[in-house]
């Protein structure tokens, strides 16, 4: 998602158009974010734990792709980290950072290392990045950019896959063994397909080269084109597999069970720019899904 062939692509003669259309359709500016304050987050902040998980981790570091800068969640064809569900400072969103640090300590004491674009194979780097900052929670969301290929040949395979994630948790655990690291889950990427090809501007868009492994031809129902989908979806899942198998090594380490690949995206919770990236709406169920999982006894 957010792919490097999709932002190359502002300059195209056929991009301008669409994006005319786009930013002249009726659209709000972005979506509406839950505003109510979950009433898990009400309770006092915990005494920190000699031991074991802390769930009042007192800084956070994100690594990861285009989801955790929030790409298109404000404008088109955009970061936006602001509303970034990891870092964001958007009250509308109430990021994780928010909501284990307060206002100020989000800023103070929170740091976004993702790239839009970026795949497994980058996240060693951004590790590496990461630790100067010496935080006590780093939360890695990648794996879209890998199935979002321009085919499905091009895929990052599970092995090279396993292999990158793996770097990066050796260069975090040479520096900062005591960090904490949640990871969360790819989202289902044929979800999104199925949700955002109700979208005839969604579909324009697409076809500037958005995830053409699983977006490309987005109303064809052949037989090839199932299958095409269906090897994403399937390579979606190895690689959840990969990062649930790879942090279960590790005792300072959390999944989110597999919650954002279940969470069944709906228009509200998409880019009105794209239909296939997170809104502020979805940026702020990702979060939720997040310090759920963080806080979480046990």
């Amino acid at each position: 998602m957010g792919e490097r062939e999709v932002r190359g692509r502002r300059a195209r003669a056929g991009a301008a158009a669409v994006l005319a259309l786009l930013l002249g359709a009726v659209l709000p500016a972005c979506q509406s974010a839950p505003s109510s304050q979950d009433s898990d987050e009400l309770a006092a902040p915990r005494a920190r734990q000699q031991t074991g998980w802390d769930t009042r981790p007192a800084s956070l570091a994100a690594v990861g792709d285009s989801i955790t800068r929030g790409f298109d969640a404000c404008s088109v064809l955009a970061d936006c980290p602001e509303a970034s569900w990891a870092t964001g400072s958007d009250p509308g969103v109430r990021s994780l950072a928010l909501r284990l640090l307060g206002e100020r300590g989000a800023v103070e004491r929170s740091w976004n290392h993702a790239v839009s674009g970026a795949r497994a194979a980058d996240l060693p780097a951004q590790v590496e990045r990461a630790v100067q900052d010496r935080p006590e929670l780093l939360t890695v969301m990648v794996g879209a950019n890998d199935a979002c290929r321009s085919s499905t040949r091009h895929m990052t395979k599970v092995a090279d896959f396993r292999k990158s994630v793996e770097e990066a948790m050796e260069i975090l655990r040479a520096e900062l063994p005591r960090t904490q690291v949640y990871m969360a889950s790819v989202p289902d990427l044929k979800r999104l397909w199925s949700e955002g090809r109700t979208s005839e501007l969604g579909k324009q868009v697409w076809a500037l080269g958005i995830c053409r492994s699983m977006l490309s031809e987005p109303d064809a129902v052949d037989r090839k084109s199932v299958k095409r989908r269906a090897k994403v979806h399937k390579r979606v899942k190895a690689y959840n597999r990969v990062l649930a198998q790879v942090c279960a090594q590790d005792r300072l380490c959390r999944t989110d069970g597999g919650a954002v690949f279940d969470f069944r995206f709906t228009g509200t919770q998409l880019s009105p720019w794209d239909w296939f990236h997170p809104s502020r709406n979805g940026q702020a169920h990702i979060a939720r899904i997040a310090y759920r999982a963080v806080t979480a006894k046990g």
